[in-house]
């Protein structure tokens, strides 16, 4: 038996997957301590472990602040998690002093927990809501040119955060190390290694465990009329306009609509709704994804992976790179399209490919089929309990080999100022061609380690 501690941001998607891990570390007689928010009390109270509300520490925000993690801002939400991680210091030096924790398990996005670990030395387990991200599967996450700006401009602030945590005996020099995933830290990722990007080059202190989900409900597909469901998620989903095309391109085909809008938008707002048409704040989403002929998604990783669970086939709307990146993926697995904007046609012609091609639910079919063999919430129970990890013989090669990149590139730049040395005489022009020439000739050797790192090349 042991004491774990549960650290988790206030959000629905990233809590979600842990409470059927969390149920059955407490059913296996282990003691869990869940730091959390008010809003998720009752849910994790009903695992059985022991609620400590947060919400007190919460800053005050600007009305900037707000709008910006409104936008799921990464600058708002690094400023917002520093600033917590320093007013909650005194008081988790306290619990982790009476409580003794043997591990550590913390959101990925949780600084607060991750912090908390390093500081006190305690062993750590990463609980990843996304895919996990390296330099091979980060090639899926497509910025925005908006989000690549609201980082460059916000490093300086994240920085000053940075900083201001010191005097609290946090020695963090940048923020990638906290946002980042790395071959040395014990992480739980709730996809399956089939569904994960570019898995094997992930060490074994990673538990592809798949979805994390309570849930007794069986596909049932057959229905007199196809049901179509359409949901934007808990935090970007006050569209009243996109609904409205919604209701507009499909009201009027042979197809049953539920809608499930958020808490947020006034549902009469969308005026007087045709018979075939069902709005609610929320819905059983497992219940109404087993039933569900097409499911039109943000792209959430929660809400695909439920959707994938349940053979459900998707219309895919992403509006984070987050969400990009498991869009990427679902095209891969051949179990959506992509929605081309959100106008009627656009939204029609989306929903059309889907129910008419059956290849699109077989493709569902097979994903739900490697998600409900994967490990799940006892698999992740059991990771959580075995923590810490050792590196295991053929990850120290992994390691090894996932150096290879950039002493390629390392031999590059040495081999290209010693000719600079030995041949003065070449014009910087011509430099500058050499340069150009040497990176296209690098491309292949980089593509070779990636090969090598995936095992492809001692497969």
């Amino acid at each position: 038996m042991k004491n774990i501690m549960y650290f988790c941001i206030p959000a629905h998607g990233h809590h979600n997957p842990t409470l059927p891990v969390v149920t059955e570390l407490v059913r296996r007689g282990n003691k869990v301590r869940y730091f959390s928010f008010e809003e998720f009390r009752e849910k994790i109270e009903k695992t059985g472990a022991e609620f400590i509300p947060c919400d007190s520490f919460m800053p005050e925000l600007t009305k900037e602040e707000e709008d910006g993690l409104k936008k799921v801002s990464a600058t708002e939400m690094s400023v917002v998690d520093l600033r917590i991680t320093a007013r909650m210091d005194e008081f988790l030096g306290k619990q982790v002093a009476e409580f003794k924790p043997d591990v550590i398990v913390t959101d990925s996005v949780c600084f607060w927990g991750k912090l908390t670990a390093r500081k006190y030395k305690i062993p750590m387990v990463v609980s990843t809501t996304t895919f996990a991200f390296n330099k091979y599967s980060s090639g899926y996450m497509k910025s925005s040119a908006a989000e690549i700006m609201d980082l460059m401009k916000g490093m300086k602030r994240v920085n000053a955060e940075l900083k201001a945590l010191e005097k609290y005996g946090y020695h963090e020099k940048s923020i990638m190390p906290l946002v980042q995933n790395d071959n040395y830290t014990d992480t739980i990722v709730y996809a399956s290694k089939r569904y994960q990007p570019c898995a094997e080059t992930f060490s074994k202190h990673y538990a592809f465990v798949g979805p994390s989900l309570a849930s007794d409900y069986q596909p049932q597909k057959e229905h007199e009329r196809p049901l179509v469901y359409i949901a934007m998620g808990t935090v970007i989903n006050d569209r009243p306009d996109f609904y409205k095309n919604c209701i507009e391109a499909l009201s009027g085909e042979n197809v049953d609509i539920i809608i499930s809008c958020g808490k947020t938008m006034d549902i009469a707002g969308l005026g007087e709704l045709p018979e075939n048409v069902q709005v609610y704040p929320y819905v059983n989403q497992l219940e109404i994804l087993s039933k569900a002929n097409v499911f039109l998604t943000h792209c959430g990783m929660n809400s695909v992976s439920e959707s994938l669970y349940m053979a459900t086939p998707m219309v895919l709307f992403p509006q984070t790179n987050e969400q990009r990146a498991v869009e990427k993926r679902v095209l891969e697995m051949g179990a959506g399209v992509s929605l081309k904007g959100d106008s009627v046609e656009t939204i029609r012609e989306a929903f059309s490919a889907i129910l008419n091609q059956k290849s699109y639910g077989e493709k569902a079919a097979e994903c739900s089929r490697d998600f409900r063999e994967a490990p799940g919430p006892k698999g992740a129970a059991e990771f959580v309990e075995t923590a810490p990890h050792l590196m295991p013989e053929e990850d120290k090669r992994l390691l090894m080999l996932d150096m290879l990149p950039g002493l390629l590139q390392l031999l590059f730049w040495v081999a290209a100022v010693a000719l600079i040395i030995v041949l003065p005489r070449v014009t910087s022009v011509k430099w500058w061609i050499l340069a150009i020439a040497a990176n296209i000739i690098f491309i292949p050797f980089k593509q070779l380690s990636g090969r090598i790192i995936a095992g492809r090349a001692f497969s």
